[in-house]
């Protein structure tokens, strides 16, 4: 019998942050849409509209995930299957140097996820 592949998490879950609301009131279980790959704790992820999914932040998207919508609390593969995950969607204050975005975005577009986020009274440190 051949034993399923252990799947490492590089990154240390919730690593990036620094305090959060007691009793849990700062997290929020969501769904990551199938396709949107493997992510990291510490991502910045957009919600899409139609469907209430969420993937990495994409700048130039027009479905609703160009807009910060909360920072993914724990390791995720999303390759092929929609997966259930925490995210940090309120109320809390993280380290901005260990968050991470899809692709490569400008500094004005990583400015305009920090504003939103910082509107779910999410602070930066």
């Amino acid at each position: 019998m051949a034993l399923a592949p252990i799947t490492i998490n590089p990154i240390g879950t919730a690593r990036f942050l620094v305090s959060e609301a007691n009793g849990y009131q700062s997290r929020e279980e969501i769904t990551i849409a199938s396709g949107a790959g493997i992510l990291q704790p510490g991502h910045i992820l957009g919600r899409i509209t139609a469907s209430g999914k969420y993937v990495g932040m994409l700048p130039a998207a027009v479905d609703g995930s160009q807009t910060a919508a909360g920072i993914l609390y724990e390791y995720v593969d999303a390759t092929s299957a929609d997966v259930k995950r925490t995210i940090i969607a309120r109320m809390a204050e993280v380290q901005k140097a260990e968050l991470a975005f899809s692709g490569t975005p400008t500094q004005p577009q990583k400015d305009a996820a920090y504003a939103s986020l910082a509107t779910k009274d999410i602070m930066f440190r």
